[in-house]
């Protein structure tokens, strides 16, 4: 049944991934109590492959001096963060939560035999794979799927602002909520033909299954879309963000999350990362752009006290090479940095070494942390989940929280 479901909404056109709303987004329509408010995960994906040396820079090493005589720092012009440690200045923003102690640097996070396809590598991080292995899940889907098996008596749910939704978010039986703009949706759910199919009787018999299937999931998206709109306009936010796509989608996100929707993953995504050539100014671009709406983001928590139960996680695909190429900029490389933000860490700072550029692998980095020890961390000790349901397999987890 399931398949011809599937089948008979692509054939209908309506596949949309904003109509995979869950069944427990309506499920708590008031706000909770302090004791029951779950914690909430915003996953922010660099796109392309952001290159971790050029943000988090080893200035006084040899041999990253050596390796990028054009696209390198010194260290003059960086932000200082330990001995021969520093930090793009365009990440001022996030220097700030770091030295007050909000922020966690990992390094050298990656998985064993990297794969440095965008599209593959980025499915790895999304599913929570290994290289050899192929998901159609991925694993916030899985926390989806895993908490919502009693007709969703949790208030859990994740949104994504987009108009897509990834895989990360996509579960067998629940997948995340994908919209761009609440307002926009409102309007597209006026549309007085859905409407009318979503008010109909649902009652047919096992002839008309799909018909029955279609009509249930548009009531439910029905319901689910007023819900989203309703509480992105509880709480107008009077915090100044920058002018851009990302921090107006940052901004949607803090409305909801002070509002107190009943969410538990935000997912966002920022482009522009794959720098095979001019990559100073195109990185430093998008870097600028990411720290100047994350301040003002975490900022927004704080004043409204949700910054304590509130964990921003930033990652990439892949890294990129040490050494520079003929165009100024980095080809596809392999383990990178993750950021850990929040009000509730139990102590930030860089809780590993630097990537070790004296011990490389065909001119790559070696990776140190495997990615879903990151996951498995933010499983067990943010979302109260057990990480080997969803991960299939146990991890280390880290020290930070």
């Amino acid at each position: 049944m399931k398949n011809s479901r599937r089948d008979f909404l692509k054939m209908s056109g309506l596949a949309s991934a904003s109509l995979f709303m869950p069944q427990f987004l309506k499920a708590s329509t008031g706000l909770l109590s302090d004791a029951n408010k779950p914690k909430v995960l915003v996953v922010i994906q660099f796109s392309g492959g952001n290159d971790g040396l050029n943000c988090i820079i080893p200035y006084g090493d040899d041999i990253y001096q050596k390796a990028r005589p054009s696209i390198g720092y010194k260290k003059d012009a960086v932000i200082k963060l330990g001995d021969g440690i520093g930090m793009n200045t365009n990440l001022q923003g996030l220097a700030d939560l770091y030295f007050n102690g909000d922020v966690v640097l990992i390094n050298s996070v990656g998985y064993p035999n990297p794969n440095r396809s965008h599209f593959r590598s980025m499915d790895i991080w999304q599913t929570g794979s290994d290289e050899n292995v192929y998901l159609q899940t991925g694993w916030i889907g899985r926390v989806l799927d895993a908490t919502c098996n009693n007709d969703c008596a949790k208030p859990h749910f994740a949104v994504e602002l987009d108009d897509s939704l990834s895989l990360a978010l996509k579960g067998q039986q629940m997948s995340g909520f994908a919209v761009r703009d609440p307002s926009e949706l409102k309007n597209v759910n006026k549309n007085p033909f859905i409407d009318s199919i979503a008010k109909q009787a649902t009652a047919y018999d096992d002839e008309h299954h799909n018909v029955a299937y279609l009509h249930k999931l548009l009531a439910d998206t029905a319901e689910s879309t007023d819900y989203i709109y309703d509480q992105s306009v509880k709480y107008n936010s009077t915090a100044i963000y920058p002018a851009t796509e990302f921090a107006k989608q940052l901004k949607t996100i803090a409305q909801l999350i002070i509002a107190e929707s009943n969410t538990t993953v935000y997912y966002v995504s920022l482009s522009g990362f794959d720098t095979h050539a001019g990559q100073r100014n195109q990185q430093e671009r998008q870097l600028r752009t990411y720290s100047d709406a994350l301040k003002v983001f975490c900022a927004d928590l704080k004043a409204n006290g949700k910054f304590k139960d509130t964990m921003i996680m930033t990652f990439s695909e892949f890294g990129r090479r040490v050494e520079e190429n003929a165009g100024n900029g980095t080809d596809h490389g392999t383990a990178n940095n993750v950021y850990l933000i929040s009000g509730g860490l139990k102590q930030g700072g860089m809780i590993n070494d630097m990537p070790n550029l004296s011990n490389l692998v065909d001119g790559d980095l070696q990776h140190e942390v495997d990615f879903r020890s990151v996951y498995s961390t933010i499983l067990n000790k943010w979302l109260n989940v057990k990480s080997e349901m969803i991960l299939d397999n146990s991890y280390p987890m880290l020290d930070c929280l």
